[in-house]
């Protein structure tokens, strides 16, 4: 899958795609009706079907001190992405300087004499240029102008009826320790992928070694025990329980999340590690020292072999 950073002196094979536009951050089941309507409208064109997306996240430019909040790193948007059909993916450098331009500016500058586009999907909400002036409407004929044809997909709802399916709502599902409800949004459990590093090797003393990943510009979901399973390097997957905060028994001062993965040996310091977060045990609590801790890990443990039928 190629992927291209920036939206100048991209090599010629680049060009004449049609892709799905937006930050798509989590590629929930909304984002992907968006990428799926591309690549059919692709077809349509007899043109490659991409996605374009802006990094970093707005957010990060205009609200650099603000908690973390992504839903998952590049990498895995990348991953996602090609999951939903594009062959390629464009990562298109946002700024304060982008922000400023109007939205004529952003379809010919970038879309239409950058990226060489022949197409491009958004949602009915989406909103460019300066002052977020331009809208879908904008964008359709802004496009014709410029010959990018443009599509708009429909967005899509939980199938309740309850509300519109959304990178807000996956969040705020996440921080109420709803990991079911973010998994229904994305139709696959969310995940914190990371290196391991090395801890203080309190959990090996204990009986239960883990595998320590920072959290960095990822959400917070609500602090707890949760039921997980890690896709190891090499295809392997293991079932676990994890400690998703900052360690109050301990006195822990950085948030990180700690997974014990059941009947497993072997050293994964410095592996990428993929934690998904299947289910919510119990919120973060600060015990009466390590063996009333360890009999919790004990508990923890086998609630979450029983929720993930292991």
């Amino acid at each position: 899958m190629a992927v291209y950073h920036g939206y100048s002196d991209l090599p010629e094979l680049s060009r004449g795609c049609v892709a799905a536009l937006g930050n798509f951050d989590g590629v929930h089941r909304g984002h992907r009706a968006v990428i799926e309507t591309a690549c059919a409208f692709a077809r349509t064109l007899d043109a490659p079907c991409a996605g374009a997306v802006f990094s970093p996240h707005p957010r990060q430019v205009f609200a650099p001190d603000a908690p973390p909040f992504l839903l998952m790193s590049d990498t895995q948007r990348v991953r996602a992405l090609k999951a939903a059909g594009a062959q390629a993916v464009f990562h298109i450098p946002f700024s304060k300087a982008m922000a400023a331009m109007t939205p004529e500016v952003f379809v010919r500058d970038v879309l239409a004499n950058g990226l060489g586009l022949k197409g491009v999907v958004t949602g009915a909400d989406f909103c460019f240029g300066k002052d977020r002036a331009g809208d879908a409407a904008a964008l359709k004929t802004l496009g014709e102008t410029h010959g990018v044809a443009v599509k708009i997909a429909e967005a899509v709802n939980l199938d309740d009826a309850s509300g519109k399916i959304s990178s807000t709502n996956v969040r705020n599902a996440l921080r109420e320790g709803d990991a079911k409800t973010a998994a229904a949004l994305l139709d696959r459990p969310f995940a914190i992928e990371g290196e391991v590093s090395k801890g203080d090797q309190r959990g090996r003393l204990l009986g239960f070694p883990t595998a320590n990943i920072a959290l960095g510009d990822y959400l917070r979901p609500k602090f707890g025990v949760y039921a997980v399973r890690a896709h190891l390097p090499f295809g392997q997957i293991v079932p676990g329980v994890a400690n998703l905060g900052s360690r109050p028994t301990v006195e822990g001062t950085e948030a990180r999340l700690e997974a014990h993965l059941f009947d497993f040996s072997g050293d994964l310091y410095g592996q990428v590690l993929e934690v998904e977060l299947i289910d919510f045990i119990r919120p973060e609590q600060k015990f009466d020292g390590l063996d009333a801790l360890k009999a919790q890990i004990a508990a923890d443990s086998a609630t979450a072999r029983e929720m993930l039928g292991v």
